[in-house]
């Protein structure tokens, strides 16, 4: 495989919430890089040939020489093939994740608050995401740079991305605006899938 796999929808699906043309670079290029530089790190490897998760999770096993280029480029390669098949617009939070949510923060509404205030408490680029951590319970958690929730053994159901390359042709410094406008593109039927396969 000489390309990243191809986005699940077209280029201006989630308009007006993230336009084209981010997509297409954040897609096209930023992810595309990532793939290639990870891919180039673990050929010759026990790695080669193997899903990405599976040296992500075994960081500690990874050779010293590449074991950074693997974090951050395979990092980053797991991170937006994620991030893409929980972007829908239009889908309603239901079923046993809002279950969940609400068990744990009380309602929707207060969730959203807790995860925008751990979007913007990333000091220059990285990720928030909803995981199920090993007491199966939802958790809030950052990570910096390409960073990744399943090295440290918990399992990712939603995330975003707070790099600057994911909004800024849009929102410039406006990241706020964005994670307000991320909440309008959740597809939280995936988000269901993934934390049911997590319990």
């Amino acid at each position: 495989m000489t390309n990243v796999e191809p986005l699940p929808y077209v280029y201006d699906a989630l308009e007006p919430f993230i336009d084209e043309e981010t997509m297409k670079i954040h897609h096209d290029k930023h992810h595309q890089a990532y793939f290639e530089k990870y891919m180039s790190a673990v050929t010759g490897t026990e790695f080669e040939g193997k899903d990405v998760t599976n040296a992500l999770q075994n960081l500690d096993k990874v050779p010293a020489q590449i074991r950074d280029v693997v974090r951050n480029n395979g990092g980053g390669y797991f991170h937006h093939s994620f991030f893409w098949k929980i972007l829908k617009k239009d889908v309603s939070c239901t079923g046993p994740v809002a279950d969940a949510i609400t068990t744990k923060w009380g309602s929707l509404d207060t969730f959203k608050e807790k995860f925008k205030t751990n979007a913007m408490s990333v000091f220059g680029s990285g990720w928030t995401w909803l995981v199920v951590n090993e007491k199966k319970e939802l958790e809030i958690v950052t990570t910096l740079n390409q960073d990744s929730p399943i090295s440290s053994g918990t399992k990712p159901i939603l995330s975003i991305d707070v790099w600057e390359h994911a909004y800024y042709l849009k929102y410039q410094n406006r990241r706020a605006e964005y994670i307000d406008a991320f909440f309008n593109i959740i597809n939280w039927n995936v988000v269901n899938e993934l934390y049911q396969a997590a319990l």
